[in-house]
């Protein structure tokens, strides 16, 4: 039932996201091993959406 420092001691250790071989960002998922950012390990090509380019 407590919900304090004894419970937040217990989380230190464990990492979900490192850091990207390709783009270097700390988005690579160790779960399912895939960069959100650029998308290293889902794909050969670089991630990109027409979304994301600025208007000129």
């Amino acid at each position: 039932m407590v919900k304090g420092t004894h419970s937040m001691g217990k989380k230190s250790g464990k990492k979900n996201m490192i850091y990207c071989r390709r783009c270097g960002k700390r988005t690579l998922n160790t779960s399912n091993r895939a960069c959100s950012s650029c998308g290293f390990g889902r794909t050969k090509r670089m991630r990109s959406y027409s979304w994301m380019k600025a208007r000129k």
